[in-house]
């Protein structure tokens, strides 16, 4: 059956992989972005130009944390269900810039959460982080896990999120689900996250900055098993509240690779990915980063089905494919060839 959804953040990275994954399956969608220069909105831009092959497919440029817009954006906007994926990203840049994260991670939530409280909206999806779990040392991170000491100013608008949702399906018996993403990466990521900067700098012949000496892990997660759990959250619905002692229909899951690997390994299959060496700038752990982080997955295989299926060398092998194809950069000898 097709259906209409709105999907805030359609230019980044994830938004745009779930756009394609619903306009595939015949569904309609409208895409609102603000193409901020937190990186080079020519990448947003080119994102949006592919999904506007698709005749199904909308766009419009909304800056979420306009009051009034976003109000007028849900009057009209008559979808079956919103998927709220746009967000101030990085942990390091928050240091840097807090009062963006202010503005289009708590006010602009807020401002989506009442557009779907005045417009009924069936089922609000959003997307919060890993990093919520801080410097949790139960391994790995369950949703059931305290998550009160959050060690970034970027976790802290995440679990806030979370707060914010839990009050308002509370309040109004309105169904929403929420994500905890794992590191992913893919085709048309992120340029400031790791496996984009470091092929950049590696292609370039630059050194790559490593922290804590590379003794961190991370699990990895491929953009397309994300999209795929995406994709089942949506169609399990969270059961509304009955009387007023009830839960309300507010749910939380993983979605993670439940296998994190060393930095040390993601360069190493990086490499033999490019058929080049990098060269290793090492530093020491950077303010607001943890150590390790690792996904329990186990209620959302339950719920949603949620079965990674990407390795990461399959999933590094895409990437680099894309990046030399997008970026126009020749082959390397030895290069995506060899790592099957």
């Amino acid at each position: 059956m097709s259906r209409s959804y709105l999907v805030t953040g359609s230019a980044g990275f994830i938004g745009f992989h779930l756009c394609e994954a619903l306009l595939r399956r015949g569904h309609a969608v409208l895409g609102v972005d603000n193409l901020n220069d937190y990186y080079d909105p020519q990448l947003k831009r080119d994102r949006v130009s592919r999904l506007k092959q698709h005749v199904q497919f909308v766009f419009l440029r909304l800056d979420l944390s306009n009051r009034d817009a976003v109000a007028a954006l849900f009057r009209n906007a008559h979808v079956d269900a919103v998927y709220h994926l746009a967000a101030q990203a990085g942990v390091r840049y928050s240091l840097e810039n807090p009062h963006a994260y202010v503005d289009s991670n708590l006010v602009a939530f807020m401002n989506v959460l009442e557009g779907c409280r005045h417009n009924q909206t069936r089922h609000l999806i959003y997307a919060s982080s890993s990093s919520v779990y801080g410097d949790n040392t139960k391994l790995p991170f369950a949703v059931t896990d305290a998550v009160d000491q959050p060690i970034s100013l970027y976790a802290a608008t995440k679990r806030s999120n979370e707060l914010f949702a839990y009050a308002y399906s509370h309040l109004y018996n309105l169904p929403i689900t929420g994500l905890r993403l794992f590191t992913v990466y893919g085709p048309w990521g992120r340029p400031d996250m790791a496996v984009y900067k470091f092929t950049r700098a590696i292609l370039a012949g630059e050194p790559i900055d490593v922290f804590n000496h590379g003794d961190m892990r991370r699990d990895f997660t491929y953009v397309d098993d994300v999209i795929a759990g995406m994709l089942q959250a949506e169609r399990r619905l969270p059961k509304p509240k009955k009387g007023a002692k009830g839960p309300p229909p507010c749910r939380l899951y993983n979605l993670g690779n439940n296998r994190p690997v060393e930095l040390r390994s993601l360069i190493t299959t990086l490499e033999e990915c490019l058929g080049v060496k990098a060269q290793l700038r090492l530093h020491g752990m950077q303010p607001g980063d943890v150590l390790e982080t690792y996904a329990d997955v186990e209620a959302s295989a339950r719920d949603l089905n949620f079965r990674p299926r990407t390795t990461l060398r399959a999933g590094l092998e895409r990437f680099v494919r894309w990046y030399l194809d997008y970026h126009g950069v020749p082959v390397p000898a030895g290069g995506p060839a060899a790592c099957n």
